[in-house]
């Protein structure tokens, strides 16, 4: 047997689990970072269409941006530029469920959350803040070496950890 066809199957296999090794640390980083609820109300097709201003199929950051800044003025009702814990944790988000998704504004609006996204540990998120952690998590999913600055479907589904079809 010729030893290069007996190294193949060693470098293939090697290869499947780096890439099944890093597939599963970008989930654990991830759900670290976000909360499963969060992670979970991300991964839909919907809330990817409506962040997708220019119908191109793809999310670019500034889009992302410009949909987590809408997302913070809904829950910035009283304009002052700080999301105390009622604030963020309230039951009152019918008009972001509807802006978003029920899933998202679900995952989002929890106390875990907002410990995760008040950087200063003040109590408080600060539009700041809260973009941010969304810029953060906006570049955890930019996983694609074709269309960096750019999220498909398929990063939006897999960096999540699955395909919900919401």
């Amino acid at each position: 047997m010729n030893k290069s066809h007996s190294i193949r199957p060693a470098i293939l296999i090697t290869c499947a689990l780096a890439l099944g090794y890093s597939a599963v640390s970008f989930a654990e980083d991830m759900v670290s970072f976000a909360t499963g609820g969060y992670a979970s109300g991300l991964r839909s097709e919907a809330l990817m269409h409506k962040m997708d201003t220019n119908g191109d199929g793809m999310v670019s950051k500034s889009e992302w941006l410009d949909y987590q800044d809408k997302i913070f003025a809904m829950l910035d009702k009283n304009k002052t530029g700080k999301l105390d814990a009622k604030t963020f944790i309230s039951a009152d988000g019918g008009d972001i469920a509807s802006f978003a998704t029920g899933g998202y504004a679900r995952g989002l609006r929890t106390a875990e959350m907002m410990h995760k996204i008040d950087s200063d540990a003040d109590g408080t998120i600060s539009h700041e803040e809260y973009i941010a952690y969304q810029s953060k998590i906006f570049d955890m999913m930019d996983t694609s070496t074709t269309h960096k600055g750019m999220l498909s479907k398929n990063e939006v589904m897999f960096a999540t950890g699955g395909n919900n079809r919401q």
